[in-house]
């Protein structure tokens, strides 16, 4: 009986279509992810959406904006443009907190 259940178990895989398939990705609802940078301070992921000027001076200040409602008072650091194709498709934002 062990070794019917068994043989089910690893050949029904191969000639059952389950009609399971892995789940989506969805992108995160507000656009801004933040995890720690292990320097006691915080790393945000900001979509570039969320960021609706190109100038160098003016995205730091929308990026400021957009990360202050998660962060609190805080300081940015650094920033990077991440692209993908070409094209912004997220700002990587390091903050130290005030």
């Amino acid at each position: 009986m062990v070794t019917l259940i068994l043989l089910f178990i690893f050949l029904a895989p191969f000639k059952i279509e389950f009609n399971d398939k892995p789940a989506e990705r969805m992108p995160h609802p507000t656009g801004i992810v933040a995890y720690p940078d292990g320097q006691h301070g915080l790393v945000f992921e900001v979509a570039s959406s969320a960021v609706p000027s190109k100038e160098p001076d003016a995205v730091k200040g929308d990026l400021s904006r957009a990360i202050e409602p998660y962060a609190g008072k805080a300081d940015i650091v650094r920033y990077e443009a991440v692209r993908e194709h070409g094209k912004v498709s997220l700002y990587r934002v390091w903050i130290q907190r005030r």
